[in-house]
């Protein structure tokens, strides 16, 4: 399964940085729309797992309801947004607006996800929409690996944009070190520089191999600076099967989760490669603020 989905990532992400070649648009201008269409490419894969579920039980797909598939922890599709529909649009079509479309109706439905999709597919051409929808469409592995995917478009997005994508990407060698050092194992985890959430995927990781349930053991709060990279963390959190509660904030200089004492893990990797303009008292006073936290 491992080789399989090596396989499949560079695949996808080879082909995925050919389209990209010819569009003439820089990294950050690609890279959102082409990882809003892998949450997609998920959200619509879970859909139809508890689709198919409910219809061995017996139900009839007209009478599933938007509820039963948020008990599931699946997030409800409207009919718009589903890939199937998406894919027998027509080539002439233009598919940049009928994605934009799909993801605000996604939001309607999905309260944790307001403002948070990708709304600029119609700067891309669309011959380049038609080919990523065709690439990704027929791909076919679990839902945890979806999750494995973004991670990796991550990465090569984040090697892309040079230092700036050191903001928003942690190496997945430094955030397992981290995880495994800190043992997160049940509780509430905060990440004052959550990046695009890379320690909570890993930390869902850590407890899924110790046999339980993420969903169940954890709780996890974020603040990142960036609003782009804010919604990439969100995305991420759902294409693993999780939800949190990330705000947009400069944690030198804000603390809106009030964090003294109120976590039982507290993880980061604050993005050395950039000057910083925070001063001596800043962080005395930001210091001050901890004092007293377990």
């Amino acid at each position: 399964m491992a080789t399989d989905l090596i396989t499949t990532e560079n695949r996808l992400w080879a082909a995925a940085d050919k389209l990209w070649a010819n569009t003439g648009l820089k990294p950050s201008e690609f890279s959102t729309p082409v990882l809003g269409l892998i949450f997609l490419r998920y959200a619509d894969s879970r859909f139809h797992e508890v689709q198919e579920q409910y219809q061995a039980w017996g139900t009839a797909v007209e009478d599933i309801e938007k509820y039963d598939y948020q008990a599931e922890g699946v997030l409800y599709l409207p009919e718009k947004a589903r890939l199937s529909s998406l894919l027998m649009l027509a080539e002439a079509d233009n598919l940049g607006r009928a994605l934009n479309d799909a993801m605000s109706a996604i939001e309607a439905e999905n309260e944790d996800l307001k403002g948070v999709l990708p709304r600029a597919y119609t700067r891309i051409e669309n011959w380049v929409l038609v080919e990523l929808l065709r690439l990704l469409a027929p791909v076919e592995i679990e839902g945890d690996a979806f999750g494995q995917v973004y991670e990796y478009f991550l990465g090569n997005f984040a090697l892309k944009e040079g230092q700036k994508g050191g903001v928003f990407y942690t190496p997945t060698s430094i955030v397992k070190l981290i995880v495994e050092i800190i043992e997160p194992f049940h509780g509430r985890i905060f990440d004052p520089a959550c990046g695009s959430g890379g320690m909570f995927v890993h930390s869902a990781g850590f407890v899924k191999n110790h046999r339980k349930r993420a969903v169940d053991e954890l709780t996890v709060f974020g603040t990142e600076k960036d609003e782009a990279t804010v919604k990439l963390a969100k995305m991420n959190l759902a294409v693993h099967g999780l939800s949190g509660d990330i705000r947009q904030s400069n944690t030198y200089y804000e603390d809106p989760h009030q964090s003294a004492g109120k976590f039982d893990f507290v993880m980061a990797n604050p993005p050395f490669n950039l000057e910083s303009s925070v001063g001596r008292a800043q962080v005395c006073g930001f210091r001050a603020a901890w004092q007293g936290a377990t």
